[in-house]
Parts: structure tokens; sequence; C-alpha cells
């Protein structure tokens, strides 16, 4: 079955950097457009960056763009978000997901405060 876990999260302090990792099981990683959303506490879950299944393209919401990287290394079956410079409005769960499956992982919390 579908497994998406989440890793990396933590408490880190304004402008600092964060790496998060998405382990993907369950399915054909490497055919699947793959991204990554945040909920923040009280608001709806929204789209933080996505990349194509061979990784060439991606894109990015305007509010971490040239602050956030998305990547993945399809022989591991992972997903990566590096986020530098962060804010305390980037604190949020994040999620990976895989585009069209309809399953979510725990996500995994950032925290960023001083």
């Amino acid at each position: 079955q579908v497994q998406l876990v989440e890793s990396g999260g933590g408490l880190v302090q304004p402008g600092g950097s964060l790496r998060l990792s998405c382990a993907a099981s369950g399915f054909r990683f490497s055919n699947y457009v793959m991204s990554w959303y945040r909920q923040a506490p009280g608001q709806e879950r929204e789209l933080v960056a996505q990349i194509t299944n061979s990784g060439r393209s991606t894109i990015y919401a305007d509010s971490v763009k040239g602050r956030f990287t998305i990547s993945r290394d399809n022989a591991k079956n992972t997903v990566y978000l590096q986020m530098d410079s962060l804010k305390p409005e980037d604190t949020a769960v994040y999620y990976c997901k895989a585009f069209q499956i309809s399953y979510w992982g725990q996500g995994t919390q950032v925290t960023v405060s001083s």
C-alpha cells in the first residue's frame, strides 16, 4: 500500500535552515509528480513546491520562491525540501504528496521561532 513518511522537521530560529525528506513506497515513485504542502494552524493546506517525475521542472509558491528548493532521488524513492532563510510564517505541518494519489502521510512539524 502507498506510504509517505515525512521527516526532518523541528524548531529553528528565523533565518535558519531545515531539510525535509519524504520516503515513498507502494507505488512507482519515478512515474509521479511529487509535491510538498503545508498547513498552518487555522489555515487551509497550501501547495509549497512541486517537481516533475524526472526532476527537471519545478514550481514554487510565491511565498517561498528563492528560499526553498525541492529535489528528488528516484533511486531512493525520496523527495526533499531544502528550506533556507526561514521565517516565522513558515511555521506549519509539512506534507508530501504524489500527484493523483489520494494519500497523505502524517506530516512533519516545522516551527520557526526565536
